[in-house]
């Protein structure tokens, strides 16, 4: 009789055709932009040789200094909230036994990957809206707010998958010692923890930074960042110096993403 083989997807007819033409599709635009952005001239589609002045021009544009400053100053303050709510969610529902109501809480902090991201910017700004017109405070804390809110379920995610992954019998044996809460949490817990911290974090960085939604519903006059300034860009005119700032966005987000995939597979 016969071994019966192991069913592969990759042995099915087409499937390296489709597999070769979903990576063109999905690549070529990007490889197109970033290529582009190194073109001497001002066309956005025609090549006129190689240059990095773009790059220069975009540098010495104070709106886009400006916009760049927003955009790390949101996204570095939205990741500290974001990932310091996650972690303690993340200790909350998993750090204890299953409890009555935990699938509900874990549809909530999960709620902004759920629904469109416009209806969440649509949600924050009426709320937001009701807070400037009784405190008249008009300040960058509400983009820092709304990044916050809607990064939270990113940074959750690797955090809850840490912990969820982690052996408590070392922690056991700290109670055992007569060692107290903090204690083990401080010397034993964030330790290990901390790469699936760190993960999120970077998670939650990169998703404030390429966000541009939240951003157009929330900000005020003088509070773009370099997504809703590029945005505003296009709606004019098309200039080569876009290309540039997308190719620096698209280089931060890729090293961003590559340190969190090596940190997801750290092991203890």
């Amino acid at each position: 009789m016969s071994k019966r083989k192991n069913f592969s997807a990759t042995r099915l007819p087409g499937f390296t055709l489709i597999a070769m033409l979903t990576f063109v599709m999905l690549y070529l635009p990007i490889a197109t932009l970033v290529g582009f952005s190194f073109n001497a001239g001002e066309s956005p589609s025609i090549w006129e040789g190689f240059s990095l002045k773009w790059y220069g021009v975009a540098f010495a544009n104070v709106e886009v200094r400006a916009a760049a400053i927003t955009t790390l100053v949101v996204a570095s303050l939205a990741t500290v909230v974001s990932t310091i709510v996650a972690t303690l969610a993340a200790l909350g529902t998993t750090r204890r036994k299953a409890f009555k109501g935990q699938t509900l809480i874990y549809l909530a902090i999960n709620q902004p990957l759920m629904v469109p991201e416009i209806v969440t910017a649509v949600a924050l700004l009426i709320f937001f809206a009701v807070l400037k017109k009784s405190t008249g405070y008009t300040g960058i804390g509400y983009m820092v707010l709304a990044h916050s809110a809607f990064c939270i379920p990113f940074a959750y995610l690797p955090i809850r998958a840490r912990l969820e992954g982690m052996d408590m019998t070392l922690e056991t044996a700290a109670g055992d010692l007569y060692a107290s809460a903090w204690q083990t949490f401080r010397r034993i817990t964030l330790p290990l923890l901390m790469p699936g911290i760190l993960a999120g974090a970077m998670l939650a960085f990169v998703t404030s930074l390429d966000t541009v939604v939240i951003t157009e519903f929330i900000k005020s006059p003088g509070q773009d960042t370099l997504p809703s300034y590029m945005l505003g860009q296009l709606r004019r005119a098309m200039k080569p110096d876009v290309n540039a700032i997308s190719t620096l966005l698209l280089g931060i987000t890729l090293v961003m993403l590559t340190a969190f995939f090596l940190l997801s597979r750290k092991r203890d």
